[in-house]
């Protein structure tokens, strides 16, 4: 069974960088999508970046509220999936979850349908 164990979650000013890691076990994410979501206190859970990694081309889609700031890619060696979040803004405080999708899934809407396993989470804070 996947198992996923977020890691790398804190503390950021604003203007910051953070990078969060998703160690998978148990299944290679080369079988899945995976994804970030984020959920703020009050609001819903959402999705914020996807990938497929199938070797030599990870396709990747973002939220509006990241695209230019916020980069997910994959380690296949690691079975890892990363988060890297720079140009960090209050409003990115949240606890962020790594979530995947059996087999290749290239919408959020697709993605919110197919999620069958999520991590523990992790906190960002960010202050300015």
């Amino acid at each position: 069974q996947l198992r996923l164990v977020e890691s790398g979650g804190g503390l950021a000013h604003t203007g910051g960088s953070l990078r969060l890691s998703c160690a998978a076990s148990g299944a290679s994410l080369n079988s899945y999508s995976t994804a970030w979501f984020r959920q703020a206190p009050g609001k819903e859970r959402e999705p914020i970046a996807l990938i497929n990694s199938r070797g030599d081309t990870d396709p990747t889609t973002y939220a509006d509220s990241v695209q230019g700031r916020f980069t997910i890619s994959s380690d296949n060696a690691k079975n890892t999936v990363y988060l890297q979040m720079n140009s960090l803004k209050t409003e990115d405080t949240a606890v962020y979850y790594c979530a995947v999708a059996p087999g290749w899934v290239s919408t959020f809407y697709a993605l919110r349908q197919e999620v069958n396993g999520w991590g523990q989470g992790t906190q960002v804070t960010v202050s300015s």
